[in-house]
């Protein structure tokens, strides 16, 4: 939202609204989300409800919603994240076995 105000200075002015405020967008898209009977959407479709809530001056926001909300994505790593992720769990597992060696010594020094 914050990178669509400074692109849009028509949008800006709707964001900086005193009377908006982000806790009430999350109820409007909630209270938007019930209301349609539908269990997913995709992010341009949260987006969208969210642009509405600041675009319009007399967005009904309703009552604030108990809920849960699930965010389903797959995150894609770079093969270079991969590689520092297979580094990583091998450097923890060495010094795993450093500790437990080395607990192990000790433990036999004293009895």
């Amino acid at each position: 939202m914050e990178d669509r105000a400074q692109a849009n200075e028509l949008f800006a002015d709707h964001y900086i609204n005193p009377k908006k405020t982000v806790k009430d967008c999350y109820t409007y898209i909630m209270n938007q989300v019930q209301r349609s009977g539908c269990n997913g959407f995709t992010d341009e479709e949260v987006y969208s409800m969210a642009v509405h809530y600041y675009d319009e001056d007399d967005s009904e926001v309703g009552k604030p919603i108990n809920c849960q909300v699930v965010v389903n994505h797959t995150v894609e790593l770079t093969a270079e994240e991969k590689e520092q992720a297979r580094r990583d769990t091998m450097q923890r597992a060495q010094e795993e076995a450093y500790q437990q060696m080395t607990q192990t010594k000790h433990h036999i020094q004293h009895l």
